[in-house]
């Protein structure tokens, strides 16, 4: 007899093996990433899509014309240090995103053809691609778990999310009378290492829906200085480049835009505020405007590499070590300047903390389309000055967002404006999901 699962149930598996499958109405295709506890792929061998249909104990299963491939899994056959087998959904269209149809179903059968569970995946939007369902052990046994996780960024996201990084495409060569302009990469960290075959080889191309066109003839040129493409959807250019503080007035931040912890004459910055604010928007009733009673939060998260490894937030308003000191939360977004302050104390963050993330989630479960004015700035808490501001233009449909990050270059600290949005009502359904961001 089938179960249903809703997002975040599980059940056991008392069968051996398994077979996942979706239906969906739309042309997509199913993967899977077999990944450690630490939530990372071994080797390239692990990622089981069209392309290559064999891993370790999971098999690509073709199915009739017009819907996913399944897969079929035969739990015995997993190595001992696999810790979960996350089944993939990705929309051929890259242009296409999960809102537009009916919601996906993900599957799980018995060898046999028996439905063991069903899950309906609801409250998808503006997502390419999502993880369904996973498969984990759980004290020697195996057990289903329903995910429904989109990602709206598709398959560069996933992989970069997995530890794999896919360089993005390079710039169009300058003109002759131009000098050319250096390119700006995140600092690698134990999370975006690349995988050593794909970075040597090319040995795979990633699923549809990533912004890949084959050349004619068929086939993928292997990655290099002249072949190398995103693999993400072509967008229009974010200014990810770096700019420097000013002491005559604050650097106005745009998206993924950097800039160095450092006065001006090249004075590291020892103590910093980040401030963060929002409004919330009116609404228009019978009897006039109200304002809708929305409840965000501001949070830090502090990792250690890949690991979270700290945090300050309303329900703990330091970090262990002391470094990250929340001022208290603001229940209402009402009132002119920040709504709540972070402060940070660079000297005193442990030698093993590499970033820091700056989130804000919706408690009550608005989405920003309610909130305006929302933004974040860095001040100098040695004089108070502000240094730097990111402004958000234009409410998104999500319950959190990634505002900025700070994080080490060297001996240097270094902050990055976001603007990422996600979904999470608290910092604990944060966490899980802010690995894209480092």
């Amino acid at each position: 007899m089938s179960a249903t699962l809703a997002k975040g149930q599980n059940g056991p598996l008392a069968t051996n093996d398994v077979v996942i499958s979706v239906q969906l109405s739309a042309p997509a295709d199913l993967s899977a990433l077999l990944v450690t506890e630490r939530g990372k792929v071994r080797s390239d061998a692990d990622f089981v899509f069209f392309n290559q249909p064999s891993g370790p104990g999971v098999n690509l299963q073709p199915a009739p014309a017009g819907q996913p491939a399944s897969l079929a899994v035969s739990l015995n056959a997993v190595p001992a240090d696999i810790d979960q087998i996350r089944a993939v959904i990705t929309l051929d269209d890259a242009s296409s995103n999960f809102g537009r149809s009916a919601p996906p179903i993900a599957v799980v059968s018995d060898s046999s053809g028996n439905q063991l569970y069903e899950y309906r995946i609801e409250g998808l939007d503006s997502e390419s691609i999502v993880i369904a369902l996973e498969l984990y052990r759980r004290q020697g046994a195996w057990k289903v778990r329903a995910v429904g996780q989109g990602y709206a960024g598709g398959f560069a996201a996933l992989v970069t999310d997995h530890g794999v990084t896919v360089d993005e495409a390079p710039a169009a060569p300058p003109q002759p009378t131009q000098a050319a302009q250096p390119t700006h990469y995140p600092p690698p960290t134990s999370q975006t290492q690349q995988s050593p075959q794909y970075a040597a080889t090319g040995s795979y191309p990633p699923p549809p829906g990533t912004g890949y066109a084959p050349p004619p003839g068929g086939g993928y040129p292997p990655p290099g200085p002249a072949t190398q493409q995103s693999a993400a959807p072509q967008q229009a250019a974010q200014p990810t480049g770096e700019v420097s503080l000013s002491k005559d007035r604050p650097v106005s931040l745009q998206k993924g835009q950097r800039v160095t912890l450092r006065k001006e004459g090249g004075q590291a910055l020892t103590f910093v505020k980040m401030g963060l604010g929002w409004d919330p928007v009116q609404s228009r009733g019978m009897f006039g405007n109200r304002t809708v009673d929305i409840d965000l939060d501001a949070s830090v998260i502090m990792f250690a590499d890949a690991n979270p490894a700290d945090y300050a937030y309303y329900g703990q308003l330091s970090s262990k070590d002391g470094s990250v000191r929340h001022q208290g939360d603001n229940l209402t977004g009402e009132g002119e300047g920040d709504d709540e302050v972070i402060l940070v104390d660079l000297t005193r963050i442990p030698a093993h903390i590499s970033s820091l993330l700056f989130i804000v989630t919706s408690y009550k479960g608005h989405t920003f389309e309610q909130v305006r004015n929302a933004f974040c700035r860095l001040v100098d808490g040695s004089n108070n000055a502000e240094l730097a501001r990111y402004t958000m233009a234009g409410g998104m449909r999500f319950t959190a967002m990634a505002m900025a990050k700070v994080f080490r270059v060297g001996g240097d600290w270094k902050m990055q404006a976001l603007g990422e949005g996600f979904q999470a009502k608290h910092p604990g359904e944060a966490i899980p999901q802010l690995g894209r961001f480092l």
